[in-house]
């Protein structure tokens, strides 16, 4: 049997540091932005979770799209809360403000998208904690929790079910609608390593041992069994409606199927969607099976009723 190189965490952390900035160049010129996008950056102070007295940024842009209708954004209005993915290290907003864009062209509604803290600087439960940070500020700001749908892509997917668990916890009401894009399930990407070992896995952007050694790069020396890192819901009819996508050919299939299995035990309304041929979280950029996978997330978002 043929030796894998195993590659330093160390080393992994420079390479990461070093090949971000071209990377995140490289997705936002892929997935570009329609003409007339406008963003409005929030930098905005608010107490933080476990120290009440001390007090943290919710970092993050409004991203409107020139086609969505909208005049300012209003706490009357419903809107989308979104959660970039990056296997928490990699990614932004801007990487991001294209498929955002195309989101709130489609279902007329302005998008929050979080701006949160990324690994290997900072390690979990720091992204977790930005989500919940970022969601209890929109409530601040006066959105009502059944005029938000939270949307998330890969790693901001498994920030949207650990943003559920702890509203569960909390007594937080939770938001309208979940729509989850290729979502992680499992950081110590356990189920995505088994999946690709099936030979069923084709996908042409993620190998599933080489992501497993970046996620690390955050998830570090966590507890698997953690609630907060393996998210179990307890039953709860007032979990959201949701909607999971995910390529055919991904290698985070096991993932989506997962989220969907633990949503669903748990009481949620959950669809899970495969899409043929197609790879991870390939609704940001362009071709018809995008097109029309958008559509789809427009349709529920829209018919998310308050």
């Amino acid at each position: 049997m043929k030796a894998t190189a195993v590659i330093p965490a160390p080393m992994v952390a420079v390479m990461v540091r070093a090949s971000r900035p071209g990377l995140n160049r490289m997705l936002a010129t892929a997935a570009r932005v329609p003409a007339g996008t406008r963003t409005r950056q929030v930098r905005q102070t608010i107490r933080t979770l476990d120290y009440p007295s001390r007090s943290e940024q919710v970092r993050g842009e409004w991203v409107i799209g020139g086609r969505s209708g909208i005049g300012q954004v209003r706490p009357d209005q419903p809107i989308i809360y979104y959660l970039h993915g990056s296997g928490y290290v990699v990614c932004s907003t801007r990487t991001h403000r294209g498929l955002t864009a195309r989101l709130s062209n489609r279902t007329g509604r302005a998008v929050f998208s979080l701006d949160y803290r990324l690994g290997p600087r900072y390690r979990w439960p720091a992204a977790g904690d930005d989500t919940i940070r970022g969601y209890l500020w929109l409530l601040e700001q006066g959105f009502a929790p059944d005029r938000i749908v939270v949307a998330g892509d890969s790693a901001g997917g498994h920030l949207a079910l650990d943003l559920l668990g702890h509203n569960q916890r909390t007594g937080t009401p939770q938001p309208a609608g979940l729509a989850l894009l290729s979502p992680l399930y499992d950081p110590t990407f356990a189920l995505a390593q088994a999946y690709q070992r099936t030979g069923r896995a084709r996908d042409p952007f993620i190998e599933a041992s080489g992501a497993g050694a970046v996620l690390r790069l955050y998830t570090g020396d966590a507890d698997t069994d953690h609630p907060r890192m393996r998210v179990v819901l307890s039953p709860d009819d007032g979990l959201p409606r949701t909607l999971i996508q995910h390529g055919g050919i991904e290698v985070m299939t096991a993932d989506a199927r997962a989220a969907h299995d633990m949503l669903s035990a748990a009481g949620a309304q959950v669809r899970l969607q495969s899409w043929t041929d197609q790879g991870h979280v390939f609704q940001m950029f362009g071709g018809p099976a995008a097109r029309e996978a958008l559509d789809d997330l427009a349709t529920f978002i829209v018919g998310t009723p308050p």
